[in-house]
């Protein structure tokens, strides 16, 4: 009986696989730098622009809301027109938004194009993973590919702050987008020739109704979040509130009824799915709700130059990739929940520390030992979060559940800062008006106030001790509000363990094999595949 004939190896990816890639990194690097790029520049620009606390906060936040808005959108959009034409013109709109913010004239048109690069933002990530998808075919050249754009997504969090510190040392704040728009540039000028064309010829019609209402979902809550900061619950916050929820009620209902759902409702029915989801989003809301404020209490109250905490602020970034290399030793042997939960509660004690920053000048060494803790802790959700709500969804749906989760994760980080900021926000102005000295212009107390981060620039304007005695004032307001931003995270994690150990205890160590059939069973192998890709880039 002869020989059943042997099937020939796949081929590997060749040169100009692997330049593509290299020329798909780019973008997704800047991506990342981009989301923490104004941390550092906050003061100068706050100073020069004189925006509102609400303003700072959408100039600050609106990138990564527009981000976790328009990531399923813009999957959908990529699988009907091309990923490549989807990435084509989503560098194009970031190189004409960057120009626009470097020179934007007032707070306004900054919010504007940070949106339109936060659009950009959610057309290029999903983009460059499908294309790697599609340029690498074999298992072990994609598993290297997606490796590195895992690796070159999580760099842009040291290399943003180290970047903005060299270039606000020489350089005014609008410098920290126009270093991007050569690159990008480029980018758009070699991709049509190293990136091949993918078309989906099974993509199916794009729900044109759904779309603009998960963005009216979205986007009034957002505002709520930001006005109750500002304005306290006025009648305006209510009414944006309802909006939001009138409008997810009629997704919701609409994605239950069409042949092709932007989103499939009935993921949400997993339980291991929505806790996934919902650990995503509570993990990287505490995080960043305090990430974005240390560069500027670095600055505003220790004194540190832009480049000196751009260099610190290298030390956390380094505690997250530790942690992100901890997570798949310890969850061989030991169930992720445990690691999850853990890991928040090293943050939780992270969060205490920074709930106790002196504001005189001497806390940038707690500080920086708090966030980097607060990273080690945070990162096994980082790590192990997608992987888990894509084993948990059904047999075809798990790329729709990667967008589902890299959604989670994008609108934790923005709600983190909306929730924080505000909170934020509203304890600085507060303070700073109880703590301004009795002979100081009332104009200059209002407007130190309302200008969160660049209130140390108004007390500049007065003369000798009155000055000196105000710079305190805002310095301590600013410390008081970071106490409370650190306070309200704490309590992000502590429900982050109560949440993980409730509902995700049946998820499995990746080492351990299940029987056939178990629940755990289908959840092992993507953990451990997603795990495999965050050990990739460290080694």
């Amino acid at each position: 009986m002869p020989s059943p004939a042997r099937r020939p190896p796949m081929p590997g990816p060749g040169r100009r696989s692997w330049a593509g890639l290299a020329v798909l990194l780019v973008p997704t690097l800047l991506m990342t730098v981009d989301l923490g790029v104004l941390w550092l520049a906050t003061p100068e620009l706050a100073a020069d622009l004189a925006p509102s606390s609400t303003q700072l906060l959408w100039i600050n936040d609106v990138y990564g809301f527009a981000v976790a808005s328009l990531l399923v959108l813009s999957g959908n959009l990529g699988d009907r027109y091309g990923h490549r034409r989807l990435l084509l013109s989503g560098v194009s709109a970031f190189v004409l938004a960057s120009v626009t913010a470097a020179y934007a004239p007032g707070p306004g048109v900054l919010i504007a194009a940070r949106a339109i690069l936060g659009a950009a933002g959610a057309a290029i990530l999903p983009a460059t993973l499908s294309l790697i998808s599609h340029m690498f075919t074999d298992p072990a050249g994609r598993a290297r590919a997606i490796a590195l754009w895992v690796t070159a997504l999580s760099s842009g969090i040291a290399v943003g702050p180290v970047a903005s510190g060299v270039l606000l040392e020489h350089f005014w704040w609008g410098s920290v987008f126009l270093a991007a728009v050569p690159v990008m540039a480029l980018v758009l000028a070699v991709t049509p020739v190293l990136v091949p064309r993918q078309v989906n010829a099974e993509a199916r019609r794009l729900d044109w109704v759904g779309a603009p209402l998960l963005l009216l979902t979205v986007l009034p809550l957002v505002y709520a979040i930001k006005s109750l900061g500002e304005h306290g619950p006025v009648p305006g916050v209510f009414a944006a509130l309802a909006a939001g929820l009138a409008f997810g009620v009629a997704f919701l209902r609409r994605q239950r009824r069409v042949a092709a759902p932007l989103l499939d409702v009935r993921l949400f029915g997993d339980r291991t799915f929505t806790a996934a989801l919902v650990l995503m989003f509570l993990g990287l809301a505490a995080m960043n709700g305090v990430e974005y404020l240390l560069p500027q209490y670095l600055q505003t109250v220790t004194g540190a130059s832009p480049l000196k905490a751009g260099l610190l602020m290298v030390v956390p970034a380094a505690g997250l990739a530790v942690g992100s290399q901890l997570t798949p030793v310890l969850t061989r042997r030991i169930r992720p929940a445990l690691v999850i939960a853990a890991g928040a509660a090293l943050a939780g004690t992270a969060f205490a520390v920074m709930a106790a920053l002196p504001a005189d000048g001497s806390g940038a060494v707690p500080a920086i030992g708090a966030a980097t803790a607060m990273m080690v802790g945070l990162a096994p959700i980082t790590v192990l979060g997608t992987g888990i709500a894509s084993a948990a969804a059904p047999p075809g749906k798990n790329g729709q559940a990667t967008s589902v989760g890299q959604t989670a994760y994008e609108l934790g980080l923005a709600f983190g800062i909306a929730a924080t900021g505000s909170l934020m926000a509203s304890v600085y102005r507060r303070q700073v008006h109880a703590g301004a000295p009795a002979d100081a212009p009332a104009d200059a107390v209002s407007q130190a106030a309302d200008n969160l981060g660049g209130g140390l620039s108004i007390t500049e304007r007065l003369p000798g001790e009155l000055g000196q005695s105000m710079a305190a004032a805002v310095r301590t307001a600013f410390t008081s509000g970071l106490h409370a931003a650190a306070i309200v995270s704490s309590a992000l994690s502590a429900a982050l363990i109560v949440f993980v150990l409730l509902l995700l205890k049946r998820v499995a160590p990746t080492g351990t094999p299940q029987p056939a059939g178990s629940e755990t069973t289908r959840q092992a192998p993507a953990v451990r595949e997603t795990v495999g890709h965050a050990m990739q880039p460290h080694r």
